[in-house]
């Protein structure tokens, strides 16, 4: 346990910090996999879908929550494969 109140305080401040993270984390997984689910199924919406997931997770690293970089290849594998199921349909 925590000796000093700055360290008492820290400990609660993590806290706090760690269930904002899991909450964003968390929509961001929802919504690519809502994405995902959206283009392997051929819906009309996958679009929609895919811009949902490109906008959380612009938001998710805004916050710093998860680092540009992942986000930027989370996006790219998301509209690869949609242009990989549309080239497919044809």
């Amino acid at each position: 346990m925590a000796n000093t109140a700055s360290a008492q305080k820290e400990i609660r401040k993590n806290t706090r910090r760690r269930s904002r993270n899991r909450l964003v984390k968390s929509k961001t997984r929802t919504v690519v996999k809502r994405a995902t689910v959206a283009i392997d199924d051929g819906e009309a919406n996958a679009l929609d879908e895919i811009r949902m997931a490109q906008i959380e997770l612009d938001s998710a690293v805004s916050k710093g929550i998860i680092h540009k970089n992942t986000a930027a290849r989370k996006k790219s594998r998301l509209v690869k494969r949609y242009r990989k199921t549309a080239a497919n349909a044809k």
